[in-house]
């Protein structure tokens, strides 16, 4: 059975928007490497269903704290690849005039809250803004999201045991990789299901396919409306895959034979174009959403390009001890 235009128009969408942020992680992975971009840089390539779906289930005053992979977030979340490619450019145009880079830019008038390289250090900041929300009467729900290795750090777990202590409003997310950094994670845990820790906390727990729109998108939905309506927190384990290495200039060297390869037909741009050609959408439509995306990301880089480099003197405004 053929699916509806709605669906189909829905599903090229989401195509188009995992396009949008595959385009400018591609786009900034070429910046650094002609060291126009400086600094650290980690990329989600492979893993743009998660950050689509879930940010699709978000309402404007709800706060978003992403990991240091978090480009694709920012955009999911509304910020416009100009100003993000011109932050990591060091452009006084950037979201946060050029001083925050890749690993600490935020655009909280997009409802997101920034980048944190100190790994898992998103969890306890969620749960203080889910604490402020019962009292400013924002009805905001926050979302942490960070990966399989941020759940050995301590932070993480006191932040979800505060949050279910207190019943408050904070929706965890795990964006289960297979890599923690470097090592496979089933090399660093005993139990590979990391949702039963959330469970053991008295937190409702579910793991999905992080590469299904649907079971993500399904997820988030009903984390929120429980989150909204006073029930306390949820974790989401999302499994999925980067096809890029850790940072750029990552050797990849832990990986076994084949894997990548796998990875590329399972990874979720691909299968969902595969899914629409399945359905009958022509190869024109399912092209066109990622034509679209690389020119919208190409003049972004180029306007940001264009843009005046931050002035140095301004390095220590907006610091505070």
């Amino acid at each position: 059975m053929s699916e509806s235009p709605v669906a189909v128009n829905d599903r090229l969408r989401d195509l188009h928007a995992m396009w949008r942020i595959r385009a400018l992680e591609e786009k900034v992975r070429d910046l650094r490497l002609e060291e126009l971009i400086v600094g650290s840089v980690h990329l989600s390539n492979g893993q743009e269903s998660i950050a689509v779906a879930a940010c699709s289930e978000l309402r404007p005053q709800d706060a978003l704290y992403a990991t240091y992979r978090g480009h694709g977030w920012a955009v999911a979340r509304g910020v416009p690849p100009r100003n993000i490619l011109a932050e990591l450019l060091a452009r006084s145009t950037g979201v946060n005039g050029g001083r925050g880079g890749s690993a600490h830019f935020s655009a909280p008038e997009f409802g997101f809250h920034g980048e944190n390289s100190i790994v898992g250090a998103g969890a306890p900041t969620a749960v203080g803004a889910a604490l402020a929300a019962r009292y400013d009467g924002s009805g905001r729900v926050a979302v942490s999201v960070f990966g399989d290795g941020a759940m050995n750090q301590g932070a993480v777990t006191e932040a979800m045991n505060f949050a279910a202590a207190f019943g408050l409003g904070v929706i965890f997310i795990c964006e289960n990789n297979r890599y923690s950094e470097l090592t496979p994670i089933n090399d660093m845990v005993a139990n590979p299901d990391l949702s039963q820790r959330a469970t053991a906390l008295g937190i409702p727990a579910v793991r999905v396919d992080g590469n299904d729109l649907s079971q993500v998108r399904t997820a988030m939905s009903l984390s929120v409306a429980s989150a909204a309506a006073g029930r306390g927190p949820s974790f989401i384990e999302a499994h999925t895959q980067r096809i890029v290495g850790h940072y750029i200039g990552d050797a990849e060297q832990y990986r076994p034979a084949g894997e990548l390869d796998a990875d590329m037909i399972v990874e979720p741009i691909a299968r969902l174009a595969r899914e629409l050609e399945t359905a009958g959408v022509g190869r024109h439509a399912i092209d066109r959403c990622e034509a679209r995306a690389r020119d919208e990301i190409e003049r972004a880089a180029s306007q940001a390009l264009a843009d005046p480099l931050v002035d140095p003197s301004t390095a220590k405004e907006h610091l505070y001890a």
